[in-house]
């Protein structure tokens, strides 16, 4: 079921119908990704670099050297901190578009069923915003324990894996459910949603190709949310 979903979410990234929605998000997701660097470049050349060259005069011996190594270990840092936003930016944009989405994949995949209703513009931001702090809070443990070895990689992947799958699950079970039983029916089949998310995480991990995650998460768990419900139609919460 997962595989059948996944095949299909990838079907739709460079489906006719989705072109649209497919620009937007790209788009959207570079220039957001492109504003976090220069303001996080901006600041770390504002604020840490005067602090580090004011220590500069009272080690000439050590200076190259040290500014050798501090400008490769900062740039460690803000690859690690992009790395960090990827999953938060992800969960907002796709906040915005999830509705455009799965219109396309239920207009193209599923045209005999009843198609769902949007999310209400604010109930879709207070999602976004709180998906996104959620989201944020969990790749900060995932990033305090990169430093542990033998578990930084799986903690990246059961983090994403977990928040990743169960909000993009939800979100695409609102359109035809209430929030209590969208969260009902995404505890019911938790470990089918997990591990949907997990190959969430895995494509969030695939440089470049990892800017179109919110297309392919949405349209995964429109899919997944479509197939979980034809098994189980008696589901009320």
């Amino acid at each position: 079921m997962i595989l059948d979903a996944a095949r299909l979410a990838l079907a739709n990234l460079l489906a006719p119908e989705t072109r649209r929605v497919f620009w937007k998000v790209l788009g959207l997701t570079i220039f957001v990704l492109a504003v976090l660097w220069f303001s996080l470049r901006e600041s770390f050349i504002a604020w840490v670099l005067p602090w580090f060259a004011g220590y500069m005069p009272a080690m000439p011996d050590w200076g190259v050297w040290l500014t050798f190594v501090f400008g490769i270990v900062a740039s460690i840092g803000l690859a690690l901190s992009m790395a960090l936003l990827l999953a938060p930016v992800t969960a907002v944009i796709a906040g915005f578009f999830l509705d455009d989405v799965a219109e396309v994949v239920e207009r193209r995949d599923y045209p005999a069923d009843r198609p769902g209703r949007a999310l209400p513009l604010g109930a879709a931001i207070a999602g976004s915003l709180k998906f996104l702090g959620v989201v944020l809070a969990g790749n900060l443990v995932a990033l305090l324990l990169l430093f542990i070895p033998g578990i930084n990689l799986i903690a990246f992947f059961l983090v994403n894996g977990y928040l990743l799958g169960r909000e993009f699950f939800e979100f695409a079970a609102m359109r035809f459910r209430s929030p209590e039983e969208a969260r009902l029916f995404r505890a019911k089949h938790a470990s089918t949603v997990f591990l949907a998310g997990l190959v969430v995480a895995a494509f969030l991990a695939v440089p470049i190709v990892n800017l179109l995650t919110p297309l392919f998460a949405a349209g995964l768990m429109v899919h997944l949310h479509k197939l979980l419900s034809r098994e189980d139609p008696g589901f009320r919460g």
